[in-house]
């Protein structure tokens, strides 16, 4: 019997594990699925593309207890998730058993078995942000009947990524994982989007896989795919024509923060508590008190009280003084920015305070973190620096490309590439 590829039988499958060391110390206490980008954990973007689309079954492949708690706590079963977004029938979340994995293709394995999954796979890194056509992946894959079709995107840059070897109908005859500059045999960069046939269930059990499970390793990239492209699978590349973010490191985060705000991915084009149609500007707010703030920013921008440049989104309950400045930036819920404050490019993540006449430029400040500023002692936050959560910073801080880990206090001083653990 064919298998059933309509949207409502596809199964999600999310892998997401270990502590995603590129992204510290943003993801030293939190998933990096669950980390804030505007204003909301980074994965729900993801899913609600895909649930608009008619998928309602997703399976996180979490490792771990900060990967499952973060998960877990935010998504539940995703009761809350379908009706935030009025999502019906609505979607369910379930949640890999706590079995130890040896890689994103091995998360897939105990989680198809667990859940004895008969259906197509599709399977999304977690701390990718896409938009895929759903029909079309959907009759490309079908109409090649093809084991697994491996979202592709053309990229400059390779760093980091898995590369196609494909033929003229598409065909991937080679998959390198993370080569060097000279070994790159394609500029199609695989974006971790994988449509699998039922007939996984089957490769798992064959000998090469199960001794690559012996020896503790089964990635998608590293293993799996090479396996099944070398012994004759149909394996086809399918190539993106939409906007694709791999929020991997705090660089790309900023990148991807500020594309998604100019508008660059088509499924997230508003955000909630636009002032204006032409605008991009966004102030969020639903009760009565939120919206309360929402409308007293919106009159100090009339009056020329603050600035908003470019595209920003402000969250609910925030209060921002006289004076500031904010451009390209997002400012999550509940935070207090102080007069004279400049915010350029960067994140501020929900409950945090920015003291008078901070300047923070192309950096990211951490959840419930206090950057502590005055007019004779400005803290500057520089080039990618990166305050986690439950930080403080006192007053006259300079930090250039630099991380601080969370719940840490840090005196006066400047750092230079330092990282405070």
């Amino acid at each position: 019997m064919a298998a059933d590829y309509s949207p409502e039988s596809l199964r999600v499958m999310i892998p997401v594990g270990g502590i995603a060391k590129r992204l510290l110390p943003l993801t030293a206490e939190t998933s990096k699925a669950c980390i804030r980008l505007l204003n909301r954990p980074l994965i729900e973007i993801s899913i609600l593309s895909l649930a608009r689309q008619g998928l309602r079954n997703f399976i996180f492949g979490v490792k771990g207890y900060t990967n499952y708690k973060s998960l877990h706590d935010y998504f539940e079963s995703g009761v809350g998730f379908s009706a935030r977004y009025n999502i019906e029938p609505r979607v369910h979340i379930k949640y890999q058993p706590n079995v130890e994995d040896y890689g994103s293709a091995d998360s897939t394995r105990i989680s198809i078995e667990y859940y004895d999954v008969k259906d197509p796979v599709f399977a999304v890194q977690g701390d990718n942000i896409f938009e895929i056509d759903l029909e079309n992946i959907l009759a490309f894959h079908r109409s090649r009947d093809a084991f697994m079709t491996i979202g592709l995107m053309q990229v400059t840059d390779l760093t980091g990524y898995g590369v196609a070897d494909i033929d003229k109908d598409m065909r991937i005859s080679r998959f390198v994982e993370k080569p060097g500059p000279k070994e790159a045999p394609s500029n199609l960069a695989s974006t971790g989007l994988y449509l699998v046939s039922p007939k996984i269930r089957e490769v798992f059990k064959e000998r090469r896989v199960q001794e690559m499970i012996q020896n503790k390793r089964l990635d998608f990239g590293y293993d799996f795919i090479p396996y099944i492209v070398e012994t004759g699978r149909t394996v086809y590349g399918y190539v993106l024509t939409g906007a694709w973010y791999d929020v991997g490191t705090p660089e790309r985060y900023l990148e991807t923060m500020e594309g998604i705000l100019h508008g660059q991915l088509k499924s997230l084009q508003d955000f909630g508590g636009r002032i204006s149609e032409d605008s991009t500007i966004w102030i969020q707010g639903e009760s009565v008190e939120s919206l309360r703030r929402r409308e007293e920013i919106i009159r100090k921008v009339k009056e020329g009280k603050i600035e908003l440049e470019g595209s920003v989104l402000i969250g609910r309950h925030c209060m921002i003084s006289d004076g500031v400045r904010i451009v390209d930036s997002t400012i999550d819920n509940y935070t207090r920015i102080g007069r004279n404050a400049v915010i350029e490019r960067s994140a501020v993540m929900d409950r945090a305070i920015i003291g008078e006449n901070a300047e923070i430029h192309g950096s990211i400040v951490g959840r419930h973190s206090n950057i502590k500023s005055s007019p004779d002692k400005v803290t500057r936050l520089l080039q990618t620096s990166v305050v986690a959560e439950d930080v403080t910073l006192e007053a006259g801080c300079h930090l250039v490309s630099s991380r601080i880990y969370p719940h840490k206090h840090v005196p006066e001083q400047s750092l230079v590439s330092t990282i405070l653990e």
